[in-house]
Formats: C-alpha cells, structure tokens, sequence
C-alpha cells in the first residue's frame, strides 16, 4: 500500500478515540476480573485505601490498566513511523517474555538441551523443509501448466491431483504415504515418506499459486511471442515466467513458512526433527513446557529469516520489473 502524503491528524491523538479505547479496556478489565489476576495483586495495597476500598479493587485495577494502556498508545502515536514500530515490537515482545517467565522455567535445562536441538533437530527440519520445497518447486510448475493446457488428460490429473491433497488433511497424507506404500511391497523410509507428503502437499496448493501468476501475464504477450516464431516452452520460459515470478514469489514464500511449520507433523512417524526432540528430551525429566517453548522460539526465528529471503527477492525482483 501507497503512504497516504495527505496530512491529518492521527486517530492516536484524538480524544474521542482515547476515550473510547480507555472505556473498552476498563470494561474488558471489570468484567475479566483483573483485579484478581498477578497484575491486580501488585495495585491492590493501592487500591485498597481508595474509595470501596477492596469491594471495588476490580474496578480500580481495570481503572489503573486502562489509563497506563491509553497513555501508552497516545505517547506511541507521537513518534515517527520507524520508531514506532521498533517501541511496538519492543512492547510487544517485553509482554511475551514476561508471560514466560511467569512460568517458573528451569533455564538450565534448556541451555542444557539448546545445542542438541539445534545441530540434530533445526537441522532435520531444514534439510525436510529444503527438499519438499525444492520438489513441491516442480510440481506446482508442471501442475500449472497442465491446468493451463488444452489437453484433457492433463488437465484431469493436475486437477483430480490439487483436488486430493488440498482436500486431505496433510497428517493423514503423512500416514497414508508411510503406511500404504509398504502395502505395495516397498518400504519407505520415516524422512523419505515426510519429504514426500509434505511435498505433493504443498505443491498442490503452489500449483493454484503460479497458475495464477501465469494467468496475470496479459495473454497478448504470449501471442506477440509466437508470432515471432517462440515455441511454447521458450515464450513460457523466457517471456511468462520471469515476469509472472514477480507475483509468485510471495506467496510461494508464506508456503514455505507454513510447511517449516508443518514439517512438525512429520515428528508423528518418528523423524528426528524439532518438535520431536522438543517432546522426547522434555519427556525424560518432565520439563514438557520449557521444550515446546525452545521450539516455538527456534520456529520463529527460522520463520524470521526466510522473512528477510523473502522480503529481499521481492525487492530484487521489484527493481527489475522497473526496469
């Protein structure tokens, strides 16, 4: 989205609004019983010699909690939009460590575990992500073009093909792999079998994504090649795809955060990725808690590099749209 150089005051500094936003998180409070949480524990010895004393320390607390929050929000809304968002995130993020910290963590353990799950379990998760990607890659591109062809058999595979496995919850895709091929006579292994669910998964629903990057080409561009004597591969090749990767980067890079993600069901069949080191090692010494959080954080910050890939290649590509 376009920044709007049309100069109005913020919505931040209005008071109608702060008086609406003060009210709704009092309410919320009242009615949430703050008063009775931690956070009305430490205001209680205060509230307790206002007015109604400890009948109305829920009110007071609710009170205390809506001022600090509207203020908060008017003195966020006075810096620019680079510090804003830096004070926001810091907020935000300060909220998240005081949740878990409230949890009475053992940090040892986990700085004992740390490097484990790291070098044996983010590795493992990488290296399935990186091959069912990679696969998922192709078939969305050979799903696509089928989809887009005038030949009816390849137009009922790719689409009976996107019609089952966006139709199928991929845990059962997982088990179906790993535990029907045996029924063929050949057995697969725990990894080969995840590559393989995770990547005919997810090519299904990147097969939508390109053939609709394909389709946003306008179509006289495709005539205008032909007619110079381009060959269907060549103008698709050359001519199509390198302008329609400009729209199907994005969202082939969500894909690949939510199949990292995903690969955590790929753990159900025994692949020694992440969440399953995550739930053996906090299983030996029950210590579930301080485990499922590593891996939350360790999903997240894998999640916020292939943020900042994604977030580059579509800079990248940008400036070569331009030009």
């Amino acid at each position: 989205m376009y920044h709007d150089h049309v100069r109005r005051d913020k919505l931040t500094s209005k008071a109608w609004f702060l008086g609406v936003l003060a009210l709704v998180i009092m309410a919320v409070g009242v009615m949430g019983g703050v008063g009775h949480t931690s956070l009305g524990g430490l205001i209680a010895p205060i509230a307790g010699g206002l007015p109604g004393g400890e009948a109305l320390v829920n009110v007071w607390v609710a009170l205390a909690l809506a001022l600090f929050l509207t203020l908060n929000v008017y003195l966020l809304g006075q810096l620019g939009m680079r510090l804003q968002v830096a004070a926001v995130w810091l907020e935000v993020f300060s909220l998240f460590a005081l949740f878990f910290y409230s949890f009475d963590l053992s940090y040892s353990f986990i700085l004992g575990k740390l490097a484990f799950l790291v070098t044996q379990g983010v590795a493992t998760t990488l290296y399935i992500s990186a091959m069912s990607i990679a696969i998922a890659f192709v078939l969305a591109m050979v799903g696509a073009i089928a989809k887009l062809s005038d030949n009816g058999f390849a137009v009922a595979i790719a689409s009976f093909y996107t019609s089952f496995f966006r139709g199928v919850p991929l845990l059962i895709q997982i088990y179906l792999i790993y535990l029907g091929i045996p029924q063929l006579g050949y057995v697969i292994g725990a990894i080969p079998a995840g590559v393989a669910a995770l990547s005919l998964c997810y090519g299904a629903y990147m097969t939508e994504i390109f053939r609709a990057g394909i389709m946003s080409i306008p179509k006289g561009q495709w005539e205008a090649a032909r007619s110079l004597g381009f060959g269907p591969m060549r103008t698709l090749g050359m001519i199509i795809l390198p302008q329609s990767l400009r729209l199907i980067i994005p969202p082939t890079g969500n894909q690949f955060i939510a199949m990292l993600k995903d690969s955590s069901l790929v753990s159900v069949i025994g692949v020694w990725e992440l969440m399953f080191l995550a739930r053996t090692q906090g299983r030996e010494e029950f210590r579930h808690l301080e485990m499922l959080i590593t891996a939350a954080v360790l999903y997240w910050l894998l999640s916020i590099v292939l943020e900042r890939v994604q977030a580059h290649l579509e800079r990248r590509l940008a400036r070569a749209h331009q030009h």
